[in-house]
């Protein structure tokens, strides 16, 4: 068995899919939801049994076994910093403490799995850090997605809580600037929420400057809908594992839309869209965007 891999992203960025379709790999192992619920723990038959399922049956939305990022199972057993932190979380984290507990939860059920990749998706603040200094041969894949799009996804769902403001929200205070320029804009939400997104991306690089280079990949979102084969090419040579007939069977069973990628150009407004873009016209460049 090799050290971890764990797929990070900001949330609404991707990264379930790049979770999921690797978790379809026969050499890959992941927790799965009931697992997080505490009925049943992760095992190689449940691993295997959701591989036998189709892709359809497992989509978010409603019912449904699939792998998770444990965010229950981690609040009981390693303590909630972990899920809900106010800022990144960094080398210095790493008590003695906090790190047996997180090795511990990584190893239990990468040993009682048995595969020879253990997965874990996390989304939110990058936490790589954290991960870094408890498991030094883990392995990163970043999923990155047009920040615009990432804003207007978050804006329309349930537990987003930027309507509250900055004192209230998922990732502590504004710096003073930010906080001008959210004044600036009006106390717009949707300015709210690209500069939470940019506040993440900035964590995301901070992060990636520690880590050796051939232990983390970034990778695009609209890249990987665009050429699925290439795409996922490159995410298992990254992560140690061979293609093989198997995946791309698995592969073979998703469907890979493009349509929504600039979905956000309808979904925000022209107004809206251009107060994002006077946020995130940095970043949106230098990604490519």
């Amino acid at each position: 068995m090799t050290g971890p891999v764990f797929v990070l992203g900001t949330g609404r960025c991707g990264s379930t899919l790049v979770h999921e379709v690797l978790a379809r790999h026969s050499d890959t192992g992941f927790m799965t939801n009931l697992d997080d619920l505490n009925v049943l723990p992760s095992t190689a038959w449940q691993n295997e049994l959701w591989r036998r399922l189709p892709a359809r049956v497992t989509r978010k939305g409603g019912t449904r076994f699939a792998p998770t990022e444990g965010y229950r199972a981690l609040a009981r057993e390693v303590g909630p910093v972990v899920v809900e932190p106010v800022r990144d979380l960094v080398a210095a984290d790493a008590t003695p403490w906090l790190r047996d507990r997180l090795a511990t939860f990584m190893d239990s059920r990468a040993a009682r799995i048995g595969a020879p990749v253990f997965l874990h998706k996390l989304t939110g603040w990058p936490r790589a850090g954290l991960l870094d200094a408890c498991f030094d041969d883990a392995v990163f894949v970043e999923v990155v997605r047009d920040g615009r799009a990432v804003t207007s996804s978050w804006l329309q769902m349930d537990w987003w809580r930027g309507h509250r403001g900055p004192a209230e929200w998922h990732f502590g205070p504004l710096d003073p600037e930010d906080e001008q320029e959210w004044l600036e804009s009006g106390r717009s939400f949707p300015a709210l929420a690209a500069l939470g997104w940019r506040m993440l991306m900035q964590a995301y690089d901070e992060a990636r400057a520690l880590v050796p280079e051939d232990r983390w990949l970034r990778i695009r979102y609209e890249d990987i809908v665009a050429d699925p084969r290439a795409g996922f090419a490159q995410v298992l040579d990254a992560v140690g594992l061979p293609w093989t007939r198997g995946f791309e069977s698995q592969l073979a069973r998703y469907e890979f839309a493009t349509g929504r990628t600039d979905a956000f150009r309808r979904d925000l407004g022209q107004d809206a869209l251009e107060t994002v873009e006077a946020v995130l016209g940095k970043q949106l460049v230098e990604l490519g965007y």
